[in-house]
């Protein structure tokens, strides 16, 4: 079954339907590439999945091993290159709040974060910076 489904609107702005729940995602050009900048670039969206597929991941394992890191925020920077014109590194900054969480906790986390699907289907030669601040 098809994941979603996406339409060209015009003036290099698309609009994504997720088929399963009609949720909808707008994306624009980035200024620096002849768009406005007013939503998500796809490769806004792409680093943006990086982030968010590592807090998914950390979560099931915190749920599995019985810890929690609710609250935690994840600031993505996009780096790009050019010729050609292509993500070069995404910068994955973690703040986790004041949980006071173990060696063995912060171990499980990283390992969760560095091996979600996301993280390993992106090309090797785009560089993953992650950092995690307790």
């Amino acid at each position: 079954m098809a994941t979603s489904e996406i339409t060209y609107l015009g003036n290099l702005r698309t609009e994504s339907t997720h088929l399963a729940s009609s949720s909808k995602i707008v994306t624009d050009a980035p200024v620096d590439n002849h768009g406005k900048g007013e939503a998500f670039s796809p490769t806004d969206l792409m680093s943006n999945a990086l982030g968010c597929c590592m807090l998914t991941i950390m979560g099931i394992a915190a749920n599995t091993h019985h810890f929690n890191i609710e609250g935690t925020k994840v600031i993505i920077t996009k780096i790009m290159q050019s010729n050609p014109r292509r993500v070069a590194e995404i910068v994955v900054e973690f703040n986790f709040p004041a949980n006071n969480y173990s060696a063995k906790e912060k171990t499980i986390i990283e390992h969760a974060a560095k091996t979600c699907p996301v993280a390993l289907s992106l090309h090797p030669d785009i560089k993953q910076t992650i950092t995690f601040n307790y």
